[in-house]
């Protein structure tokens, strides 16, 4: 069972870590969670959908909604931007049900300063081999664009310890109970803090 107070929890990895996934796992299993979509200047990918997976918006939009305050965060990654809406975040949270984020690193540095009693979560690979197995099976970026995406992963997957909980994305049903556990209070073996986890996390970047 979820925390009865509603809470903000910002969910953020770097690209092929499968933090979509997990979240739409997550979403599935636990209808009364709410999900805040994000706004992006990124072209739509065939199997994407406006309103589903992002808010497709042109770059003077997104201008203009960053210049309004109606962000809560927002992020250039890969040369495209990303932004929370404010208001869709606090009209969840004001009916009383817990809301996830699904950002990146940067974003969410964004909303602990401007939300500080959210709660973070990163997510990481199991491996860099399968960070790049996940990244290719994709078909939908070129070499260069695959490669950087590497480089720019390791970079993200620096600011781990920056969030309140780590869960290792390895098998999709435990990552989902690990998250789970996080909603419900109940995180205590994914807290950053954990001499396990900071293990594993760094030897995944050594």
């Amino acid at each position: 069972m979820l925390s009865t107070s509603a809470r903000l929890f910002v969910i953020a990895a770097p690209s092929g870590a499968g933090k979509t996934t997990l979240v739409k796992a997550l979403t599935t299993r636990n209808p009364e969670l709410r999900f805040s979509i994000s706004y992006t200047t990124r072209p739509k990918r065939r199997n994407e959908a406006h309103g589903v997976d992002y808010l497709f918006v042109g770059k003077d939009e997104f201008d203009r909604l960053r210049t309004d305050g109606a962000l809560l965060e927002s992020a250039n990654v890969f040369d495209n931007f990303y932004g929370t809406s404010r208001e869709q975040v606090e009209e969840h949270l004001a009916t009383g049900h817990n809301v996830i984020l699904e950002i990146d690193w940067q974003g969410a540095r964004q909303v602990r300063e401007a939300m500080p009693d959210c709660i973070t979560v990163f997510i990481l690979p199991p491996s860099r081999e399968e960070l790049e197995r996940r990244l290719r099976s994709r078909g939908t970026d070129t070499e260069a664009v695959i490669e950087r995406r590497l480089r720019d992963a390791l970079s993200d997957m620096s600011h781990w310890d920056e969030f309140d909980y780590v869960i290792f994305n390895d098998d999709l049903d435990q990552a989902v109970a690990d998250l789970e556990a996080v909603l419900a209070g109940r995180g205590a073996k994914s807290a950053t803090t954990s001499p396990t986890v900071k293990k594993a996390a760094n030897k995944l970047l050594a």
